[in-house]
C-alpha cells in the first residue's frame, strides 16, 4: 500500500446481535499501515466485536471493512488473531502450536518447525519447545500464542487484550517485548485493551469507543519519543499528558 493509506478502514459500521441488542453503531476510523493502533473504551462498548468483525468471523449489519484494500467477506491469510485465553492446542507441544498456522496451510514439518525454533527463541521460550502447555505458566502460554500469530507472517495482527490474564510486570516486560518484536517488521496492529497506560506506550494511534452502542468518539495519535528506553517514555510528559487526556474523557463514560 502506498504512504498514508490505511491498512484497515472502518466504514460506518453498524452490528446489532438477536435483531435488538446494538453492540456498534456507525464506527469509522483508519488503522494506518505498519502501525499499532489500539481500541479502548468502557466494557462492552463493541471493542471486541469489532476485532471479530474485522477478523472476518462476524459480518457486519451494515457499512464496510476494507483490509488493504479488500473488502472482508470472512477469514483470511492476510489476518492473524492473538486472544486473551491463549486459545492453544492443550494436546500439542509449543514447537507444534507455534506452527499450527503454518501446518494447516499445508508448510512442510522441516519448514514449519524451523520458522517455529526462530519464533520461540525470539519470545523466550528456548527449551520450552517439547513442554505441553498444562506445563507452562499464563505468561509462557501468551509468548507460545504470539509466537503463533507471528509465525504465519500475515500483515495484519489483530491482538484481544493478549496481556489482561498476566501480573502487572509480566504485564510491562510483554509490552516492551511486543514493541521489540514488531520493530522492523511492517505489521498493521490492532490492539484490544482496557489499560489506557498500555495503549498509551504501545500505539501509535488510539481510537477511543463509547458506551455501548459503541461510537468512535476520539482519534489520538500519540506524540511520546519511542528512541527512549521503556522507563523514560513512562515519564515522559507527553506520554503521562496523554493517559490523563484519556482518563478524562473515560471518566466521563463512568460517571
Amino acid at each position: 500500500m502506498s504512504a498514508g493509506i490505511a491498512g484497515i478502514v472502518v466504514r460506518d459500521v453498524h452490528k446489532s446481535y438477536d435483531g435488538s441488542t446494538e453492540a456498534l453503531a456507525g464506527v469509522d476510523f483508519e488503522a494506518p499501515d505498519g502501525s499499532l493502533t489500539s481500541l479502548i473504551g468502557p466494557s462492552g462498548c463493541g471493542k471486541t466485536t469489532l476485532l471479530k468483525l474485522i477478523a472476518g468471523l462476524l459480518e457486519p449489519g451494515s457499512g464496510e471493512i476494507l483490509v488493504n484494500d479488500r473488502p472482508v467477506t470472512g477469514p483470511g491469510h492476510d489476518r492473524a488473531l492473538v486472544f486473551q485465553d491463549f486459545a492453544l492446542l492443550p494436546w500439542a507441544t509449543v514447537l507444534r502450536n507455534v506452527g499450527y498456522g503454518l501446518e494447516l496451510r499445508g508448510v512442510g514439518r522441516t519448514d514449519r518447525e524451523t520458522v517455529a525454533h526462530r519464533l520461540i527463541e525470539r519470545v523466550g521460550l528456548a527449551g520450552f519447545e517439547h513442554r505441553y502447555p498444562h506445563e507452562l505458566s499464563g505468561g509462557m502460554k501468551q509468548r507460545v500464542g504470539l509466537a503463533r500469530a507471528l509465525a504465519v507472517e500475515a500483515p495484519i495482527l489483530l491482538m484481544d487484550e493478549p496481556f489482561s490474564q498476566v501480573d502487572e510486570q509480566t504485564r510491562r516486560k510483554f509490552q516492551e517485548d511486543l514493541r521489540d518484536l514488531l520493530s522492523g517488521e511492517r505489521r498493521t496492529v490492532l490492539f484490544v485493551t482496557h489499560s489506557i497506560e498500555e495503549a498509551v506506550y504501545l500505539s501509535d494511534r488510539i481510537v477511543l469507543l463509547s458506551p455501548r452502542p459503541g461510537r468512535v468518539t476520539h482519534i489520538i495519535d500519540t506524540v511520546h519519543d519511542r528512541s527512549m528506553d521503556p522507563d523514560r517514555i513512562r515519564r515522559d510528559s507527553a506520554y503521562i499528558d496523554t493517559v490523563d487526556r484519556i482518563w478524562q474523557v473515560l471518566r466521563e463514560y463512568l460517571a
